[in-house]
């Protein structure tokens, strides 16, 4: 019998369902990874809870007000997926009440939120804090991170990295809360997606040490879904040209965007190296490949290698079958219980301090658009 940590949600929507689906599968895992057991919801709509309370007998609290779970000595583990104005309190009591906190990007609505969400982990150090992001999990892409990890790559030429949606070309897409400032935060769709293109450069030490950022807000209102119109005060897209620095303090070029409004997207995420030794690409458009150079000298080619459902952690499915959005979100839950009880990962989830380096590039990144400057960064 596989060890199990009593979860509570907050916030029941679409990335909660997620979650319940991802912890409602779990013998999909082939090695021991301890199980998430959902015993507790929040949410003050009622249609979200139904889906929950009808498809999970285990459900114990069904309540609208967070602090109500945070009071159940038997919820060890809370998953947090509200807006992003909630956030600061929400996380705060979180952390405050001793529980695991797995909180949805981008930890607070700016830098300010932030810095009192990091006061609360440094006031409980035994705390254990994660964000998520779950696109580094397919398993290309884990290939291409064991790739740079073992200096394949060579000395760094340029990195570029995005997450890209065109639902927004749909000017007639009703108005929702992160199209809003007052809940979404001033970074626009930096602050909603920004996380998901910094975790792996993040991770393998590609630190930017400055940045030049064009926002573009190309929607300036919307239909407010009850026959009126409703302003838009959100970026739409941002392109960060930063200078990153490898871990040896070889400057390079890494390019960083995130848009609402790309042409042809739905829900694209990709991230590009470029090397001396070999350049690797990997894009969710085309999940199962990955791509990389071949050279001999002056001449390069592009190679293409189906790799197929490989993944971090192993799981029932076979090798020769695809590798999906909803199997990423269970290897990041997997990899997330694994850290939460002291096992090592091969890939681990975006920390708490990361979420802060996060915070300062977009908070220079706005500054850069404001002033036409480029902005030096201090972490």
């Amino acid at each position: 019998m596989k060890k199990t940590v009593k979860f509570g949600l907050i916030g029941c929507g679409l990335m909660a369902r997620e979650f319940a689906s991802a912890a409602a599968r779990w013998c999909h895992f082939t090695c021991d990874v301890p199980r998430p057991e959902i015993i507790g919801i929040c949410s003050p709509v009622e249609a979200e809870t139904k889906w929950f309370l009808d498809n999970f007998d285990g459900i114990k609290y069904c309540v609208s007000d967070y602090r109500e779970l945070l009071e159940k000595d038997d919820i060890e583990a809370v998953y947090c997926a509200v807006p992003h104005n909630l956030h600061e309190q929400f996380y705060v009591d979180i952390i405050n009440s001793g529980k695991a906190l797995l909180g949805e990007k981008p930890f607070g609505i700016d830098k300010d939120a932030n810095d009192r969400i990091m006061s609360a982990v440094r006031t409980n150090p035994g705390s254990f804090v994660r964000c998520s992001s779950e696109f580094p999990y397919y398993p290309a892409m884990q290939t291409m991170i064991k790739w740079i990890r073992e200096g394949r790559i060579g000395r760094i030429i340029e990195v570029k990295a995005g997450f890209c949606h065109s639902s927004d070309m749909d000017l007639n897409k009703p108005i929702n809360w992160k199209r809003m400032k007052k809940f979404n935060g001033e970074y626009g769709c930096l602050g909603d997606l920004g996380i998901h293109t910094q975790h792996v450069p993040f991770r393998m030490g590609f630190i930017p040490k400055s940045v030049y950022a064009i926002m573009s807000d190309i929607v300036t209102e919307r239909p407010d879904g009850k026959g009126g119109r409703a302003v838009c005060d959100t970026f739409d897209n941002a392109v960060l040209n930063c200078i990153a620095e490898d871990r040896d303090g070889n400057e390079f070029p890494m390019i960083l965007e995130t848009k609402r409004m790309d042409p042809g997207s739905t829900n694209r995420w990709y991230f590009e190296i470029y090397g001396v030794d070999c350049s690797a690409k990997f894009t969710s458009d085309d999940p199962g490949a990955f791509c990389y150079t071949a050279s001999w000298g002056k001449e390069q080619a592009w190679s293409r290698i189906n790799i197929g459902y490989k993944p971090m952690l192993p799981t029932i499915t076979g090798g020769i079958f695809e590798f999906g959005f909803v199997d990423a979100i269970q290897q990041q839950l997997g990899a997330f219980m694994l850290e939460y009880t002291g096992a090592e990962v091969p890939f681990g989830l975006f920390t708490a301090e990361e979420t802060h380096m996060s915070h300062v590039l977009a908070t220079a990144a706005l500054r850069s658009h404001y002033n036409k400057t480029v902005e030096n960064l201090e972490f």
